[in-house]
């Protein structure tokens, strides 16, 4: 009879190893307050950058008028700047100096 070798020598047996994924960091996009952006930008730019409704847009941009600054939205790093970079360019092309900045959660 052929001997078969015990399974616990054999060199070429690879283990499972279990790896953990973690969930990504979320970043805070601030829109902050200043004395030239109006009032209706900040709520075109929270309705259609940051998919906010007329009435939350509306409730974040007197948040940021009263309190110098707002969160339009929490999203992980990637999601994050590209949405303050894409409001921020919305409010370069059209003159005004609207600050969107970034903040770990």
């Amino acid at each position: 009879m052929p001997e078969f070798p015990d399974r616990a020598d054999e060199a070429g047996v690879l283990s499972e190893t279990i790896s953990k994924l973690e969930k990504p960091k979320l970043y805070k996009v601030l829109l902050h307050n200043d004395d030239f952006t109006t009032m209706d930008f900040v709520v075109f730019v929270l309705s259609h950058v940051f998919a906010r409704s007329e009435a939350e847009a509306v409730a974040i941009m007197l948040k940021v008028h009263n309190e110098g600054v707002g969160i339009a939205g929490i999203y992980p790093y990637d999601i994050a700047t590209m949405k303050a970079d894409k409001a921020t360019n919305l409010a370069r092309a059209r003159e005004f100096p609207l600050l969107c900045t970034l903040e770990e959660e």
